[in-house]
């Protein structure tokens, strides 16, 4: 055989592999040439941005959450704190024979049901309609002994509890023993409550805890409960505190050690903390020059990102060149955020060697069943 025919034949070999490459193999997903021409600059719908420490900073989101200033602001209230619906006792006493309110012969006078109404009120004969409902019982006797004194000589005044809850809050979700409790001395805070129902039963790492009250919400990480006395906010009544582990997750695609749905393990994830969560990239198929980040990015970022006005939220495809030698410092920075699609490429040598492996194997199969017709004919 000439070295004609043999590159005559090396190159119909070459083309097969490459029609073969070109139509029919199959693979993870689009290769980095195709992610490209999806840019706007090439006619596509989506922004396509290389990262680099300017582009991290950009689009770098302080996902630190928070309590609103009015649950930041609001003072410790007492346990003994009055509500609506209480009943409390009055016992009054009078320093003269023939008094207010006391039976003949006798110096006191006992009411042992006074009801709280739904506006917060009671009412005294002699001293009145009391607001009761915020006070402790201390502050609505020297009220009454007020009123009172004006009427009577040094009137002595003593309010007690007689029945009613009192204040509580709800906690739910992730904690040891979900319930209603009352707000206590020893749990007149958030972390107080929270160590009364047992703690979380996740890793406080990924724990968020959330506070309703009033129609307001805030959540805070259950670390930031501890490392920010700030956030150890005093609890109201019909506070409802919800416990749950983060739900926050990002997708692996393509040639990664897994393809799969990721929860986050922590606050803030990096790209490549995210890529070693999935094994890295493939050493066999990746291409380390096509690391790319998917992600519906706010307005505000891209028009920063593009420098250029925009319409609406954007289509913004990120990526990293982990070959350059700032490319895993680059990684690093850029932080994952909920929702984000991570898809590596496959090196341009896979498609070839999967066209080498198809045109082999078939030939192969044509052999043997060459072989096999001559066997049965001869």
């Amino acid at each position: 055989m000439t070295d004609c025919t043999r590159l005559t034949k090396v190159a119909a070999c070459t083309a097969a592999i490459l029609s073969l490459s070109a139509c029919g193999l199959p693979r993870s997903g689009p290769t980095k040439a195709e992610l490209l021409d999806a840019s706007v600059v090439e006619g596509g719908q989506a922004y396509v941005v290389a990262v680099n420490d300017n582009v991290n900073a950009i689009a770098s989101v302080d996902q630190t959450l928070g309590f609103p200033a009015s649950f930041r602001n609001a003072a410790v209230v007492g346990s003994d704190t009055i509500r609506a619906g209480d009943v409390l006792g009055l016992t009054i006493y009078e320093n003269v024979d023939d008094g207010l309110l006391a039976a003949p012969g006798q110096n006191a006078a006992i009411l042992n049901e006074v009801q709280v109404d739904g506006s917060g009120f009671i009412f005294v004969p002699y001293a009145g309609r009391i607001r009761a409902a915020g006070n402790t019982p201390e502050a609505v006797r020297q009220v009454i002994t007020n009123q009172l004194g004006e009427q009577t000589p040094d009137p002595q005044v003593e309010v007690r509890r007689v029945a009613g809850d009192g204040a509580a809050v709800s906690v739910v979700g992730a904690v040891t023993a979900q319930g209603v409790y009352p707000i206590e001395r020893p749990t007149r805070t958030l972390s107080g409550m929270l160590a009364r129902a047992g703690g979380t039963v996740v890793e406080p790492e990924i724990t968020r805890v959330t506070l309703l009250r009033n129609g307001e919400r805030g959540s805070i990480w259950f670390e930031d409960l501890y490392s920010q006395p700030g956030n150890n906010i005093a609890l109201r009544n019909g506070d409802q505190i919800i416990v749950e582990q983060d739900t926050r997750n990002y997708t692996a695609l393509g040639a990664t050690g897994q393809q799969t749905l990721v929860p986050f393990e922590k606050q803030t994830i990096s790209a490549l903390e995210a890529l070693a969560q999935v094994g890295g990239l493939s050493s066999s198929i990746a291409n380390p020059t096509g690391v790319f980040i998917l992600r519906r990015e706010h307005e505000s970022i891209a028009e920063r990102l593009v420098g250029a006005d925009l319409p609406s939220d954007q289509r913004v495809v990120y990526i990293i060149d982990l070959t350059e030698p700032m490319g895993l410092f680059h990684a690093r920075g850029f932080d994952i955020r909920d929702g984000d699609t991570i898809y590596v490429t496959e090196a341009p040598y896979t498609q070839f060697n999967k066209g080498v492996a198809a045109l082999t194997g078939s030939l192969g199969a044509v052999r043997t069943v060459n072989q096999t017709a001559t066997g049965l004919g001869g």
